[in-house]
């Protein structure tokens, strides 16, 4: 009876611990699934929206007020914040309370979905409150939520980027300094056309900057779930301790 029970503890104790492994699993791959969910959304929105220009109009105008396409693409992106806070937790859980980096990434993570989740949850009550209007029909202080909103947004990136930096190996380090840097670059360069975008002006090239930027910034999630996804030797183990 004693062995019979061993053997039924050592059962159990290693299915508790296959289920934990695929919940793990599962979780991290959320960061790969938001990358590629956001590109999608904005991928389909853009086709929804006809006459929509890829290459001189903000993404953003895809869930305008009065967009064609915001039908579409308001509960993906709802979707997307709850895969990024599924994936900042588990990244968290990741860290195990020795990696403080990862744990300080995880929390940014969770606080980014977190914010996507409320503006979503605010939209669906049929606010407004957090869009964009589209081109032409408002002033920049009207748009003041929206960009309130994608100020936090992209500081919860940034920060997000440098602690993560320091997680994992030098590679990531370069590559996360590498997005930080763009990300910069081009959002400087995608404010500068704020003025014609709320005047209903031609914006040549907007889009095309903006993705960059966005699609740099979404893709990094996604590239950290790989990376952690990935078997590590013991030297790389010791190095997130």
């Amino acid at each position: 009876m004693t062995t019979i029970g061993l053997l039924h503890e050592r059962s159990s104790s290693a299915v508790q611990t296959g289920t934990r492994s695929t919940v793990r699993k599962a979780m991290l791959l959320c960061g790969a699934a938001s990358s590629l969910l956001y590109i999608a959304t904005d991928i389909i929105g853009g086709l929804q929206y006809t006459g929509y220009s890829f290459a001189s109009q903000a993404i953003s105008e895809l869930n305008a007020v009065g967009s064609p396409a915001a039908a579409v693409v308001s509960p993906l992106y709802a979707v997307y914040g709850v895969l990024v806070l599924a994936f900042g937790l588990a990244v968290f859980r990741e860290a195990d309370g020795r990696n403080r980096s990862l744990k300080a990434t995880g929390s940014l993570l969770s606080a980014y979905g977190a914010v996507g989740i409320v503006a979503a949850l605010v939209e669906f009550t049929g606010s407004a409150f957090f869009k964009m209007h589209q081109r032409g029909t408002a002033t920049i202080s009207a748009d003041a939520p929206h960009i309130v909103l994608t100020a936090v947004l992209v500081i919860l990136l940034l920060a997000m980027f440098v602690s993560g930096s320091f997680a994992l190996d030098k590679r990531f380090r370069v590559y996360s300094y590498a997005t930080l840097a763009t990300v910069i670059l081009f959002a400087g360069l995608t404010a500068m056309y704020a003025p014609q975008l709320a005047a209903g002006q031609p914006t040549p090239g907007l889009g095309i900057l903006e993705r960059i930027n966005v699609y740099a910034a979404v893709i990094w999630p996604g590239v950290l779930a790989i990376a952690l996804l990935r078997p590590r030797s013991p030297e790389a183990e010791a190095r997130l301790q």
